[in-house]
């Protein structure tokens, strides 16, 4: 049985980077999960929301109709940490002391549960020997969301986050 998918909200607001090539590839790999399950955790979910309601209302509404239909046509189950998983954070097991909190609360749940993260931070992909991958760049025109996804992800596009935000 293959290992549970995880994708963090610098995955997730990666699809709206103002890095063109991390967009790319953040959007790539959604488009091409459309048909999967993904977990994000709870806590993933709001810092998606932090960082979004941190722009003027304009730019919210332009945004959430493309993550409010793409976390309904695709299978993302949200999660809440566990016991288990926030022992593991907290124990270290290979997760570097010095990452964010919310990075290793994230980490405790993924090896915990013997997961694979995905990843667009720029802190994650970097140290060996955790179960954690970057987007890979696209080589090739840009991939698209079926419609009416598509057309709600062009809209969200005035929303640009710069990649050392996510």
């Amino acid at each position: 049985m293959p290992a549970d998918e995880y994708g963090d909200a610098a995955l997730f607001l990666g699809m709206n980077s103002a890095d063109e090539t991390l967009r790319i590839a953040c959007k790539t790999f959604f488009v091409t999960r459309l048909d999967r399950t993904l977990v994000m955790s709870l806590e993933q979910v709001g810092r998606c929301d932090d960082v979004i309601w941190g722009y003027g209302r304009e730019l919210q509404d332009a945004y959430y109709p493309f993550m409010d239909n793409l976390h309904t046509v695709m299978d993302i189950r949200r999660l809440g940490y566990d016991a288990a998983d926030l022992r593991r954070a907290l124990d270290g097991d290979g997760i570097p002391d010095r990452l964010p909190a919310h990075e290793r609360l994230l980490l405790g749940m993924v090896g915990n549960r013997k997961g694979l993260l995905h990843s667009a931070s720029p802190r994650l992909p970097h140290h060996t020997g955790l179960p954690v991958r970057a987007p890979a760049p696209v080589d090739g025109p840009e991939p698209d969301f079926p419609e009416p996804l598509e057309a709600l992800y062009r809209q969200s596009l005035v929303l640009r986050i710069p990649a050392d935000a996510l």
